[in-house]
């Protein structure tokens, strides 16, 4: 019973630390994948480096966008950071 009883803070700090910091995480992991996979033509898109653009054409695990002046860039769906507005 001393051993349970020495071990229980343990425990619980692991279990505070679980649904503090990795819960969350996990959660947050799962909307960014959701909304890259969900990507469609149209799509107004900023990319983790800052690029704003336009979905143009998709591929399995990349899509091209079109910037401000016609031009158009490949970028894996990974870049894509999130959806400004869907047309």
């Amino acid at each position: 019973m001393e051993i349970l009883g020495s071990l229980l803070p343990i425990i619980l700090f692991i279990l505070l630390f679980w649904l503090i910091l990795i819960r969350p995480q996990q959660k947050r992991q799962k909307q960014v994948r959701e909304m890259q996979t969900n990507l469609q033509k149209g799509d107004r898109i900023i990319t983790i480096g800052g690029l704003h653009g336009t979905v143009h054409a998709l591929d399995e695990g990349t899509l091209v966008l079109e910037v401000h002046d016609g031009t158009k860039l490949t970028y894996d769906r990974s870049a894509v950071r999130e959806v400004v507005q869907s047309s």
